[in-house]
This record gives structure tokens, sequence and C-alpha cells, in this order.
């Protein structure tokens, strides 16, 4: 894309071959990209499934695509014939990293698993994401989102008042492996710039958000023997509180907040009577506890209880919708949602990189590419000639945008 602003970000130099496809993979490269690397989405001749996912204008483009894959230049490669994998043998070592989430033996049968990869560029980083890892039974099954979060026991924790599983309505497992798959890659390089050596990196889905899951809700199961149920209860009682005029979060947390929330509402006799000052107590009967906010919070609006939180802060905000979020006064104000124009997609709308880098910041330069838009150009910067990139159209190793 002609006058494309230069990277600002902290990675800015770092070259990133994206063979991913649907979201983890393509979510964690759209950070690498975000944070000023310059990455070269790999696609099939058909292109990344998710390219049809969601609401479009355009066959190709469709909204959840247009989320995970800013940032990056798009070439469509058929691995499976030869010219087509030669073009990957030469991208191979111009790169830093190469993120994949094929699984390995199908990287292995295409002739670029990690040691093939390795002969040609011994200085690249091999990063795969996986659905389960590779030294356990399970290594060579498919996995998408709610195949992990029903293995991991999140759908489980998010059901279990209902008593029966329940997925999270969003593609969590996804995108918190992806963030991890981030971090890894982050990770390797720093390894690679203080020892000159590149390594194999594996992030799998299962063993990730097992991880996750594990921070507080192993619970007694923490222990060995187990010295009660797994779970964290004080969650299980966490919800929205219906106030005169609507729904709210209050969220007093501390035992200073907890005084001061039942000193504020009149109900001063329940510090002593829930025992808010001791927080072994207080969690003891947190079901207790915040049966007493729900009785509480109707006696009010939600303005005037966010008014006194404020006051007295205490953690508490009203509700927001998927469709009015971009009008929430703290997102509007840090332009949270900036305008892009794509050329062929016209006006779009995109969240910004959240992270802020005070000397090196990250920066959205590329909008979502169309299959193949970059081929030529990638192409020719490896020497390949005009006559030989449309010879190698007309056998179809390449897909041209």
């Amino acid at each position: 894309m002609s006058g494309t602003p230069p990277a600002t970000g902290p990675l800015a130099g770092i070259r990133v071959l994206d063979l991913t496809a649907v979201v983890l993979g393509p979510l964690a490269t759209q950070t690498l990209g975000d944070w000023g690397a310059e990455v070269i989405k790999v696609e099939t001749l058909a292109g990344d499934l998710l390219r049809n996912s969601g609401l479009f204008r355009n066959r190709g483009m469709a909204s959840v695509f247009l989320g995970a894959n800013r940032n990056k230049r798009s070439v469509a490669l058929d691995l499976k014939t030869p010219e087509g994998a030669e073009v990957l043998r030469r991208l191979i070592p111009t790169a830093d990293v190469l993120v994949t989430n094929i699984r390995p033996a199908g990287m292995a049968r295409l002739g670029f698993g990690p040691e093939h990869c390795r002969a040609l560029n011994p200085r690249m980083v091999f990063a795969v994401a996986t659905g389960f890892g590779q030294d356990g039974p399970h290594r060579a099954r498919p996995a998408f989102d709610e195949i992990i979060q029903a293995a991991s026991g999140l759908a489980d924790i998010v059901g279990e008042e209902d008593g029966r599983p329940r997925f999270v309505p969003s593609l969590v497992a996804d995108k918190i492996t992806g963030m991890a798959l981030v971090q890894a890659v982050l990770a390797a390089l720093l390894h690679r710039e203080r020892t000159g050596e590149a390594q194999l990196v594996e992030v799998p889905m299962l063993e990730t958000l097992t991880a996750f899951v594990a921070v507080e809700h192993q619970g007694g199961h923490g222990f060995d023997p187990p010295i009660g149920e797994p779970g964290y209860k004080r969650l299980r009682h966490r919800k929205p509180v219906a106030t005169k005029d609507g729904w709210m979060t209050l969220l007093p947390y501390t035992a200073a907040h907890w005084r001061a929330f039942f000193t504020a509402a009149g109900r001063p006799e329940l510090i002593e009577q829930l025992s808010v000052d001791d927080p072994v107590k207080r969690n003891a009967q947190i079901d207790q506890v915040y049966a007493a906010v729900a009785e509480i919070a109707p006696g009010r609006s939600t303005a005037e209880w966010l008014a006194l939180c404020e006051e007295l802060d205490i953690p508490a905000t009203a509700f927001s919708t998927v469709g009015d979020i971009a009008e929430h006064p703290h997102l509007r104000a840090v332009e949270m949602f900036q305008p892009m124009q794509h050329p062929t997609e016209g006006q779009l709308r995109m969240a910004k990189p959240p992270t802020r880098f005070a000397a090196t910041p990250a920066s959205i330069r590329r909008p979502p590419p169309r299959l193949g838009e970059h081929t030529d150009e990638v192409l020719a910067e490896l020497g390949y000639t005009a006559e030989e990139i449309a010879a190698m159209a007309g056998r179809r190793a390449i897909r041209r945008g």
C-alpha cells in the first residue's frame, strides 16, 4: 500500500511470517504488527476461513477478519505446489519469526516443520500454537474455541449456577491463547537478542486456558490432598444488581469499602453483623454480604449510586451494551475507536492498540488486506520478475490480489 506510514512501535525492524488462520494466530500476529513488526500473512489460495465470518460488504472481507488482520500484507500461495513452496523457502531466510497454528504434522508434510525451517534460517524463532501439547495423547486432535472451553473446565464454571455447562459467548480460548502466543514470541526474541540462539516455541490452547482458569478456581484442590472444593466462591456471588431504574455493578472490595458502603446506605448495623472488617469472616459468609447489596441497591437510581461510589472511591459502574460501547465516556475521551479508510471496504472503525509505549507508540498503519493483495509486491522483493509472477499465477501456484 503506497504511502503506508512507517512503523513506530518497539518491534519495528522485526519481520514476522504469519501462517495462521481463524482467530488465535491472526490476533497474535496483529498485535505484533500493531507494535511495529512487519507481518506477511501467508494464505492458501482460498484464503483464511475467517474472511467469511461475520458481516461484510464484499465477500472475503467479513467483520471478524477485519478485527484480527490489520497491519499485514497478504501473500496467497499453494504450498502443495513446488513453486508455491519455493516462495516460502525464499521468505524464511528473511524472517525473524514464523508463527503458525497449522498442526505440526501438517507443517511437516508441507516440508516446513521446525527442523526444515531451522535449516533455512537458524536465527528464526518458530512459534506454533497447538490445540493440545505435543507431548500428550491428544496432540493430533483438532481444537477450536468451544472444544477448549469445554475441556479446560471454563464452561463448567460459567454454567455452574444453572447446573449445566455453558460457553462464554466470546472466543476467549482463542484470544487468551493468542495473547500468550505474543508473550512467548517476545520472550524468545529477547533470548535470541541475549544469546544469538533461536528456538521452537509451542503454546498449547488446553494447557494455556487450564492454567488461566486454575489461578483462582483450584480452590481447595490447590492442596494435596484437597482441603475443600474447587472453585472461587466469591465470584459465584458477584452479579449485576438491580437499582431503582436499571442495573449496575457495585463492588466494594476492601474492609474500608464495605464499611463506607453500609454506612452511606444507612445500614451501619451490617458492618458488625457481616464481619466486614475481618476478611476471613467476611469471605466465609460472602453470600450474605452480596445478598445485602442486592437488597439495598433498589433504593437508589444507578446515577445516585455512581455518584456516591465515586465520592467514596468504591468500585462501581453502569453496564454498557456492545452496540453503545463506543459512546462510553472514557473510551470516547481516549478515542478508542478510530476511523480508517479501506480502499475496497470503505470507512472502517477499529479499536486502537490499547497498550501504550511512551517512546515507541503502537499504530495502525495498514488496513486488513484483500486475499493476495501483496503477492506481486512481496514476490518482486524476493527477486521474481513480472513474467515469472504471471506464469506462477497462471499455474495456480499463487493468487494475486
